[in-house]
């Protein structure tokens, strides 16, 4: 019988069958979109003084979703105000168990109604829906949680030093996590006993007025929270606010150089959480088949736009080759479309303007030499779209390998030591993350010790939690978000 079934397998050909996927699209019909949506201030919607409105998009079929209010410096003054209010009547005085009551409600509201969310990030965002639903809603909800349990531990947290909130808080936050990165910002300034004035991304505001809803359900008092929308001039408004205490961004390093000018010698609290351009180091001793997932999460999760990416690709020369096919054979597997298909990898660009970026910086890489790879996908004839890109022969001087391109494009370049890979990874002008694969623990130990970078991955990437600090270096910004390093920004702490 052994025999029988060997002379079959000598003699078997294997048919190849291609694989097809059936779309497996999640429903639109738990999300109710209003067709125009006011300010959130004082814990109410109301319209803008400023009478301006703008249109948001989905950016997988360029299909206007809503009107949304565009605040102007008279409604950023009426939101801070109204923080204002509310921290000097009640918030700042509460009791850390009761304002963590009130966190608590925001988590679980956010996991019951965690589908809703999910589609409605993926629609006005562009990003798959199991990204959304998988890493997106779950984080946010569990930023919340963890904050809520230190509201009524601040005394224990600092030693001999009294922990008092400073009061507003102004929070500008980016388009390619709206929703985690409201939850990334509110929860520890509001765990503090802080308020909040929140400035959502112009393309992306609708989870955030989502959110608002959500703070209504859970009786947060009239103006703990404020969401004003609204572009960069909105932002600008309640970054310069004089009412504003505290300045926490998220987004560009240019605007962040911008914000850092303007908060000189105003005495202002600011964190800067900015650009990126990570070095996903490869040695020849890591686990090859689980480096090539660490790489396709680093770059190509929600389609390049993270700031802490792993777009620059380090590889020891002697395993080059071998990562260089299976990564391109993994490539070919990556499924661009729809964001709301179960099935997809690859999403929509969260915009037009993006698109061309992307598009600008990848003709750059060609003109300069480097050798392009694409696999053969179908694009969409509608709707922000760009291939899963990789490129090799690409050297430290190219535009591809020094500036941030906020997109699916990955540069691969080659080392032959730890300290060659060592130099090229700390030659940029950023330091947000790192990853490291090796075997060996001295040698995660000796980079790690070593790497100019916030947040350092060893055989992972793009790995989360609240309770881990988050932040960088340089030109990538300064302060921390998450853990308990996440809470000092928000507190004055006085020696007891």
């Amino acid at each position: 019988m052994g025999d029988e079934i060997e002379r079959r397998g000598e003699g078997a050909v294997t048919p190849t069958v291609p694989w097809e996927y059936a779309a497996a699209p999640e429903s639109k019909e738990i999300v109710r979109i209003q067709d125009r949506y006011g300010l959130f201030i004082e814990g109410r919607f109301v319209g803008p003084l400023s009478g301006r409105t703008f249109e948001t998009i989905n950016p997988a079929t360029e299909e206007t979703l809503a009107v949304i209010s565009e605040a102007g410096p008279e409604d950023v003054d009426l939101a801070v105000r109204a923080a204002e209010k509310a921290w000097e009547s009640s918030w700042r005085d509460l009791p850390g168990r009761e304002r963590a009551k009130y966190l608590y409600r925001i988590a679980r509201s956010l996991q019951e109604r965690s589908r809703e969310f999910a589609v409605l990030e993926s629609l006005n965002g562009g990003k798959p829906i199991k990204e959304s639903r998988d890493v997106d809603l779950p984080l946010a909800a569990a930023h919340f949680f963890y904050y809520a349990g230190w509201a009524d531990k601040l005394g224990f947290a600092f030693p001999n030093r009294e922990a008092r909130p400073l009061g507003v808080a102004g929070q500008v936050i980016p388009w390619n996590f709206p929703v985690l990165m409201a939850a990334w910002k509110v929860a520890p300034a509001l765990a503090t006993g802080n308020t909040v004035v929140l400035k959502p991304a112009e393309t992306t505001p609708l989870t955030a007025l989502l959110l608002a809803e959500v703070i209504q359900e859970a009786d947060l008092p009239p103006g703990v929270v404020n969401i004003v929308t609204g572009a960069g001039a909105t932002g600008a408004a309640v970054v310069n606010h004089p009412g504003v205490a505290k300045v926490a961004f998220t987004g560009s390093t240019e605007v962040g150089k911008i914000i850092r000018r303007a908060m000189a010698g105003s005495g202002k609290r600011l964190t800067l959480e900015l650009g990126g351009k990570a070095a996903n180091i490869v040695f020849e001793d890591a686990p090859i088949d689980q480096a090539i997932e660490g790489i396709v999460n680093g770059i190509y999760f929600n389609q390049g736009h993270v700031c802490c990416a792993g777009s620059r690709l380090l590889v020891q020369e002697s395993v080059f080759e071998p990562v260089l096919d299976k990564l391109k054979e993994r490539l070919g597997t990556l499924r661009v479309g729809d964001p709301l298909d179960k099935n997809t990898d690859v999403g929509a660009i969260n915009s037009a303007a993006q698109l061309a970026k992307i598009q600008e910086l990848v003709e750059s890489g060609v003109e300069e030499g480097a050798e392009i790879y694409q696999p053969e996908c179908h694009l969409p004839e509608r709707g922000f779209w760009f291939r899963p890109t990789l490129f090799t022969g690409v050297s430290q001087s190219h535009r591809i390998a020094r500036e941030e391109i906020f997109g699916p494009v990955l540069s691969i370049l080659t080392f032959r030591t730890p300290e060659e890979a060592l130099e090229k990874a700390n030659n940029t002008p950023y330091g947000l993350s790192a990853g490291v694969w090796t075997e060996k623990g001295s040698r995660i130990l000796w980079m790690t010790e070593r790497l100019r970078a916030g947040v350092i991955w060893a055989n992972t990437f793009n790995r989360f939690d609240p309770s881990s600090p988050f932040g960088g270096y340089k030109e990538s910004g300064f302060g921390r978000e998450g853990g308990l390093h996440g809470l000092e920004p928000y507190l004055d702490l006085v020696p007891r």
